[in-house]
């Protein structure tokens, strides 16, 4: 069997870490540093985690707080602007994956003159102008150790998928500390996109041994721990099992791929602009349901690993037991349909029929161990719509 391994060169792992960026930056020569944050990060000081360790050390740090959640290539095209202002040698994403996601966008959009559109895939953005030292503050995208971002075209509503190495950071500082601040519904929804991560990279049809072993690995630790991050924020133990198998998670769908609950959740971020872990954990369990048919084994696996089952259940059952125990997941968080999060039903089913076409050509259900087509997939939209089961 051949394939491929992508990561980021280094990675730091472990609470307080995030004072030894200093270190990191020195390991590759690197000093003029242009952080890409957001305005929550600035307003509530913990940005100030990477920016007083960096002044410390005498180097002059550079700060562009306006990304967004969802980012969109407007933000991104006023992020080079600042970049190309200065005279930087690196940027560090801080922040949840919509920083880091802006970051990576920035690197690779100030290569040339083309507009975010021209970088989608299928076009492989091996190509990077400078290198990407990623802090994430939630566990959840793993967007530290992918090589995807994630651009809505703000003129088109299509949230764009832009994939290759241009996009991969060159490091990552995995500081479990820094979640401890993380509110409760940002910690359910990135939790369940870390969970969904590694869930699509086990049953992807691109997975290779080496993303099994961080699939499972990710699912051991998230599983256990979400709720426990989510009604106890400040449990250091379940914190950092959660920030841990968040990265996992990255490492293995950037190697396997994501599939139908991705390539399905774009769309809706994009038009209705929910959250991206919000809509993953909104599809989850019926993509699941949907899909178990195809690779009922690989599913009971899963299911087995997280806790939802043991090697008593036969795989059909344990697999049943997942589903049920996602949708169980998706209650405990007061996880709300799309539906439930307010939008309107007219526009959605208007809205149907493109997102089924925008899934599809993402590339994502092709990935799916049940590759759908458009119809099932606006029925799984309707079947989404007012229930979570």
């Amino acid at each position: 069997m051949e394939f491929t391994i992508v990561a980021p060169r280094f990675m730091l792992v472990g609470g307080g870490t995030a004072g030894r960026i200093g270190e990191v930056l020195a390991k590759f020569g690197l000093s003029r540093p242009l952080v890409v944050t957001d305005p929550v990060m600035v307003k509530t000081g913990l940005v100030r985690r990477v920016i007083d360790p960096l002044e410390k050390a005498g180097i002059t740090v550079g700060v562009f707080s306006d990304t967004i959640p969802e980012p969109t290539d407007t933000v991104v095209v006023a992020g080079v602007k600042h970049l190309r202002a200065g005279s930087y040698d690196c940027l560090i994403g801080f922040g949840g994956g919509s920083p880091i996601d802006t970051a990576k966008a920035m690197a690779i959009l100030a290569m040339g003159d083309a507009p975010m559109s021209a970088y989608k895939v299928p076009f492989a953005a091996d190509q990077g102008a400078l290198p990407v030292i990623a802090v994430p503050t939630t566990a959840g995208t793993g967007s530290e150790a992918t090589r995807f971002t994630v651009i809505t075209d703000a003129v088109r509503d299509e949230k764009m998928l832009i994939a290759g190495l241009g996009a991969l950071p060159l490091a990552g500082i995995v500081d479990y500390e820094l979640t401890f601040s993380v509110p409760m519904r940002t910690t359910a929804d990135t939790g369940i996109d870390a969970y969904s991560h590694a869930l699509e990279a086990w049953v992807s049809k691109r997975a290779t041994p080496f993303s099994d072993a961080l699939a499972v690995s990710a699912m051991e630790l998230i599983a256990p721990n979400l709720l426990t991050a989510y009604h106890e924020p400040q449990n250091a133990k379940a914190r950092e099992a959660m920030m841990l198998g968040a990265m996992q998670a990255g490492i293995a769908f950037s190697n396997a791929s994501v599939a139908l609950v991705h390539g399905m959740s774009r769309p809706i971020g994009a038009h209705f602009h929910v959250p991206h872990g919000l809509s993953n954990a909104m599809l989850l369990p019926a993509v699941t349901r949907f899909s178990v048919p195809a690779a009922v084994a690989r599913y009971a696996e899963a299911a087995r690993r997280s806790g939802f089952a043991t090697a008593a259940d036969s795989d059909e059952r344990a697999a049943d037991k997942l589903a049920d125990g996602l949708a169980a997941w998706n209650a405990a968080l007061s996880v709300p349909t799309p539906r439930g999060f307010g939008i309107d039903p007219a526009v959605w089913q208007a809205k149907k029929e493109l997102m089924a076409e925008q899934a599809l050509a993402s590339g994502s259900p092709g990935n799916n161990p049940r590759v759908p087509d458009k119809a099932e997939i606006m029925a799984l939209y309707d079947v989404v719509w007012g229930a979570n089961a």
